[in-house]
Formats: structure tokens, C-alpha cells, sequence
């Protein structure tokens, strides 16, 4: 038998009217994108911790959701944020060769906490707010940059976004100091 998966039919603009009962990391993400003027909209759904429990959110949204892969070099010391649409396998020598690094593995959840602000499940190119130092490499698959639109969680995953990526690129991106290295996977 099937598990039942909640999706909010409603698409909302913008933050909830009422916060209450919702995270404050998520709510700090509601924060940065209004001081910044990026709009977005917003549906609300159990937690969506795969790619394929999203796909109901997508209909929703009307947006493709993105795949995003927080990764390692094997010592421990650099950090990569890989966003990837979501039906595309990964590969890691793929992504190794394409970024001019050595092996990757994914990072542990205490590495996602610290830079990112974020549990497994609700890894997300918004959580780079989190990251004043930039100690964490964004990559984005340049198959993403054809969409006008994408989908991502507000660093929980029971909501997700959709915003314009020329927004994500050009305004939230600037204000986090990250500079995407654009690849093809």
C-alpha cells in the first residue's frame, strides 16, 4: 500500500500570513528573500526529503524541483553544493573531472548543520544564506539554467519555493558572495 503524501493544492505568494509552528530557519529564508525583493511563491506539503516525493509539488509549483547534493573531498576540507535536475543520474567522477577535483563523497549531516543550516532531506541552494565564510562551492548543471523557474526547499522540507533563477543567479547569489561554477553533467 501506498504512502499517503500531503500536498497543499493552494499555490501561495510569498511568506505564510502566520508563522507560528514553523521553523525559524525556515522563516530567516522568508526574511532574505523580502529584504532583497526576490519574489517567489510557495507550497506547503509533508516532508519531501527525495527527489521523487516532489514530484507531486512539482505539478503544484508548476516548476521542476532541482536535485541538490551536498559533497566532500575526501579530507574533509572543501565543500560543494551541487544543483542538478532531479531526474538526471550523478555521477561522481563526472562531477569530479568537471569541478578539477579529486574524489568526492557526500558530507556528513554535522557538515550540513554548520555550513549550510540544513538536515538531510532539505539540502538546498537557499541554505547558502548560512554561509558568510563561502567555505561551501556552488555547481550548478547548466541543464538547469534553461528553465525560467525552479524549486527549492526554504532549508525545511515541508515547503518548497519557486523562484525565477535569474533572481537565484543574479540577486540572491550576489548578496550570499557564492559564484556558481556552471557545469555540464
Amino acid at each position: 500500500m501506498a504512502e499517503s503524501f500531503y500536498v497543499d493544492p493552494v499555490l501561495y505568494k510569498g511568506r505564510p500570513t502566520d508563522c507560528s509552528g514553523r521553523e525559524a530557519k525556515e522563516i530567516e529564508v522568508y526574511n532574505f528573500l523580502d529584504k532583497y525583493n526576490i519574489p517567489y511563491e510557495r507550497a506547503d506539503h509533508d516532508a519531501a526529503p527525495t527527489i521523487e516525493a516532489c514530484e507531486e509539488v512539482e505539478k503544484v509549483l508548476g516548476t521542476k524541483i532541482c536535485k541538490n547534493l551536498f559533497l566532500r573531498n575526501q579530507q574533509k576540507t572543501a565543500f560543494y553544493l551541487l544543483m542538478t535536475p532531479g531526474e538526471k543520474p550523478f555521477v561522481t567522477k563526472d562531477f569530479s573531472k568537471q569541478m578539477g577535483i579529486s574524489r568526492v563523497s557526500f558530507a556528513e549531516e554535522s557538515f550540513m548543520m554548520e555550513l549550510l543550516g540544513v538536515k538531510p532531506g532539505a539540502v538546498t541552494v537557499l541554505g547558502l544564506m548560512n554561509d558568510p565564510d563561502r567555505d561551501v562551492t556552488l555547481a550548478i548543471d547548466k541543464d538547469l539554467l534553461r528553465d525560467e523557474t525552479i524549486g527549492c526547499h526554504p532549508c525545511v522540507n515541508t515547503s518548497t519555493l519557486k523562484i525565477r533563477i535569474s533572481d537565484l543567479l543574479e540577486v540572491f547569489l550576489r548578496k550570499t558572495g557564492h559564484n556558481p561554477y556552471k557545469i555540464t553533467l
